[in-house]
């Protein structure tokens, strides 16, 4: 039996003749950008994430590096955020000309740890920006209440948590502003680079929408020194398609994630502990063992896909190797030890069953 850990065409073809009809209807208008297809999928996702508004941009990154630029955070402030993260969380950061104070992860969830935060806030501080690392929220009621007491802002990256609840509250609407992106592997996924900013701050917004719009609000009038970087209207119009089934796609993934931690509980895996405050959208489904790369071949072998996300921590990247940074044991660890098996909502109950089967086979013949 083969599995794929993604195809992203039969994530897609369910979906096929509705797609195509949201691209007809986009190329039938003759409008392109920020037009109403992007105005209406901004207005349904703020909708969906409980929030008052929805500014479309270009990629997951430029909506978390604007959420900075929008709060004035730059040159001289520091941003907390997690040591165990994809390196764009870190990459925002260092585009507002922010200092980079990285935390290690919790435990149980291998999100940022709240109980590590206060530890590092100075005068620069100026926000946290937690991450709802592999579709599974971060303990924001901890992470805000820190940031109450300390006047800080809190900085979503939910670029791998659609439709995420934490305590009931959707991802998106946990803090302050959120950062998404609907890359084509994510639950929410485009046909190419797309993003999202979330918020109900209205000032925030207003500036948001002029700074992802060459500083525009009024064509040729440029009030800000601001960026190109548009959610397009054929994106939007696929995303509208897509949100309309996201709800479904992620209930979908939960039972795929409850067969796999039922079949592997037995097994020497280690496992994400979730919180009863804690609902996951399960974008990846991630076990962790000193055996990682043996049972990756081990997998591999028996046709089962497999990915690791991400081999190389942000500090150890070429790209910060310039800077000093702390003892991050814990991050160093996780990563040499985690690998995401196959989650998709195209996967059927007996692939999760054979692949949780074939781990514990790996481990029973050690």
């Amino acid at each position: 039996m083969l599995i794929d850990f993604l195809n992203l065409g039969r994530v897609n073809a369910r979906y096929e003749p509705a797609i195509r009809d949201a691209i007809d209807r986009v190329l039938g208008s003759g409008y392109y950008l920020l037009g109403e297809e992007a105005a209406a999928f901004e207005r349904e996702f703020a909708s969906y994430c409980g929030v008052k508004h929805c500014i479309g941009v270009a990629n997951g990154l430029d909506a978390l590096h604007l959420i900075l630029r929008g709060y004035d955070i730059g040159e001289g402030h520091e941003v907390i955020v997690p040591a165990n993260t994809f390196i764009a969380t870190w990459l925002a950061v260092s585009l507002v000309g922010a200092r980079i104070v990285p935390i290690e992860p919790d435990g149980s969830t291998w999100n940022i740890d709240p109980k590590r935060i206060e530890e590092v806030i100075t005068p620069r501080t100026r926000a946290i920006m937690p991450v709802h690392l592999y579709g599974c929220p971060a303990d924001m009621d901890a992470v805000r209440e820190i940031a109450r007491r300390h006047h800080l802002r809190v900085v979503e990256d939910a670029a791998q948590a659609h439709g995420a609840r934490y305590r009931g509250r959707r991802a998106g609407g946990l803090g302050d502003a959120a950062g998404f992106s609907f890359y084509p592997g994510k639950n929410l996924g485009a046909l190419g680079d797309g993003g999202a900013i979330t918020t109900s701050d209205d000032e925030l917004a207003d500036r948001l929408r002029k700074l992802r719009n060459y500083g525009s609000s009024i064509k040729y009038q440029h009030d800000i020194l601001g960026v190109n970087s548009r959610l397009d209207e054929i994106q939007a119009a696929v995303l509208r398609v897509k949100l309309a089934h996201l709800d479904a796609e992620n209930a979908r993934r939960a039972a795929l994630a409850n067969i796999y931690r039922e079949a592997l509980a037995a097994t020497p895996v280690e496992l994400i502990r979730l919180s009863d405050e804690m609902e996951s959208v399960w974008h990846l489904f991630v076990v962790r063992t000193p055996e990682r790369d043996a049972l990756r071949d081990f997998l591999t072998s028996r046709g089962v896909g497999t990915q690791i996300h991400y081999p190389v921590p942000c500090h150890r990247q070429g790209a910060y190797a310039h800077q000093a940074w702390p003892d991050l044991p814990t991050t160093d660890r996780l990563q040499s030890q985690i690998l995401s098996l196959p989650m998709s909502p195209y996967l059927s109950a007996d692939d999760a069953v054979h692949v949780a089967g074939l781990v514990a086979d790996f481990f029973n013949h050690r």
